[in-house]
């Protein structure tokens, strides 16, 4: 069969099975990283450690993450979709049973850190929506499945407050959940997923996988201790500095290696590059609401003047969980919108939403109905945005470098995501409340709140900037057929392999298929 072939004999049908499995499969991405969130102090006492060495439990994934994502994205475009997200999984199963066995700090950090494989599982999806969808429910399908990011938080935060009530709690039985939901999904992607049709093959460029990498870690690590380092600390400046060392030796890696992990030339495209820096500002956004609101209500009203005395169920059920619910609601009109007015536009309209959400968040957080409302405008902003992002990057990018570019796509909102924790941290720290009671610890002034939420709404006007002035309608990136000559040289060997014409044909024909179904929808939109 042709590469032109493989193409062109996309499955007929879409499959609601399947994107439901794909979607239990990317809600456990979002659930990895929060699910461990209310269980801190739990973890820490049990252990007998200190604040520092317990963060390390959240800092492990948030690092693996960035690590697995872009190498694990790119390995199924190579190799199948099908077979990476079965051994991510496993990966994952197995570093949940060792973080529900063992009563050690150390082997729970690893356990963590094969947990945070599980970030991969959301790329991937969307590469096999891309590969098996047709047209018509592309857009409809990939809001789905992103939109259950949103409520895999919420779910997370309300299953580890129930599971660790009473007088006695257990944070294993948390992990143990992530154990069954995985294997839960394992077996779905087993029955459900179909093998890929086309894989590029191909080495796999490990000195950029590690470059990348390295750069990653160097980076992520200040952002997430520098709170507890100190800003101006000789290691986090370091870490800065030699990220920034290492940002230049991977780009000179991947300009110079003949087949590279991340092309250069999509990672500068301009869609693909406003596109993560969206990624970006709505990660920041978002985990924003998520921490700020989580620590507002948790504040005592008898010695702050604001907050509600909120548990941390209670915080989770009452006022982050409606967040989450709309989120998954309004997936399915952005879906529709993507279809309708493209991509851009949804992304802007979102991100209006958000503004609107944390505007409404600074000038009044006094009552409870303020808190769920503003929320809820700021779930359809995250729902949208959600929706958008992986359009605007299947629109930019040729079949083959779906998985790496979407992972990328996902690399850009942990490190909003990071950004914000620790932008949070430091502004609820910065300015306390003077003359507690003694033996309280130190509770964050009101104006911290309201200076936090009225920055994450800043991020929110930064997307809808992004959306109107930097993803203007391009022409098809000019490295496409360039990049696909590549692939087949690398890939082609003493056993032979696709031939540099074939592949250009693939190139060349996924894209008049694609410009084609574009007129369609826009002559029906027009009819």
């Amino acid at each position: 069969m042709t590469p032109s072939d493989r193409v062109a004999s996309r499955r007929p049908a879409g499959d609601l099975s399947l994107v439901l499995v794909l979607g239990l499969a990317a809600m456990i991405v979002s659930m990895m990283q929060t699910l461990v969130v209310p269980i801190l102090s739990i973890i820490q006492s049990d252990l007998g450690t200190s604040t520092a060495n317990v963060s390390w439990v959240t800092t492990a994934t948030l690092l693996s993450a960035a690590v697995f994502t872009p190498l694990l994205g790119r390995f199924g475009d190579m190799h199948g979709k099908k077979p990476t997200l079965v051994g991510v999984l496993l990966l994952m199963i197995a570093g949940s049973v060792l973080a529900a066995t063992t009563t050690s700090l150390l082997w729970l950090i690893v356990g963590r850190v094969l947990q945070g494989a599980a970030t991969a599982i959301f790329p991937l999806a969307l590469s096999v929506l891309r590969e098996e969808m047709p047209p018509a429910k592309l857009h409809g399908a990939m809001a789905m499945v992103s939109g259950t990011l949103a409520v895999g938080s919420g779910l997370a935060l309300v299953a580890a407050g129930l599971l660790t009530r009473g007088a006695d709690p257990d944070y294993h039985r948390v992990f143990w959940l992530a154990v069954a939901l995985a294997a839960v999904a394992l077996v779905g992607v087993l029955l459900r997923v179909p093998a890929s049709r086309s894989t590029t093959g191909g080495r796999t460029d490990w000195l950029g996988a590690v470059a990348l990498a390295a750069l990653l870690v160097l980076l992520l690590l200040p952002i997430s201790q520098g709170h507890e380092w100190g800003w101006s600390s000789a290691r986090t400046i370091g870490l800065f500095v030699a990220a920034l060392a290492m940002a230049a030796v991977w780009v000179f890696v991947e300009r110079t290696v003949r087949a590279p992990m991340v092309d250069m030339r999509m990672f500068a495209h301009r869609p693909v590059l406003f596109t993560n820096l969206a990624g970006l500002f709505l990660g920041f956004a978002m985990f924003s609401q998520f921490i700020g609101v989580a620590y507002l209500v948790q504040m005592p009203k008898e010695l702050t003047g604001y907050g509600f005395g909120a548990s941390v169920l209670r915080a989770s059920v009452e006022y982050l969980l409606p967040t989450t619910v709309v989120s998954l609601l309004a997936a399915q009109f952005g879906g529709i919108l993507v279809g309708r007015i493209g991509a851009r536009f949804t992304l802007a309209i979102g991100a209006v939403f958000g503004v609107a959400g944390f505007a409404w968040l600074t000038a009044a957080h006094d009552t409870s109905a303020s808190i769920i409302l503003a929320g809820l405008l700021i779930g359809v902003a995250v729902s949208f945005g959600y929706a958008a992002m992986p359009a605007l990057i299947v629109a930019s990018v040729p079949h083959h470098q779906t998985g790496i570019a979407n992972g990328l796509n996902s690399i850009s909102r942990s490190v909003g995501s990071a950004i914000a924790s620790a932008v949070i941290t430091s502004l609820l720290a910065s300015r306390t409340i003077a003359h507690l009671p003694a033996g309280v610890p130190a509770l964050p002034a009101e104006s911290q709140f309201t200076l936090s939420f009225a920055i994450a709404g800043v991020a929110f006007v930064l997307i809808v900037a992004v959306a109107l002035v930097g993803l203007t309608r391009g022409a098809t990136p000019a490295y496409v057929v360039d990049r696909d000559a590549s692939a087949a040289e690398a890939a082609s060997g003493p056993t032979g392999g696709s031939t540099t014409e074939e592949v250009t044909e693939l190139a060349v024909t996924e894209l008049a298929r694609e410009k084609a179904e574009e007129e369609e929808k826009a002559g029906a939109a027009t009819t």
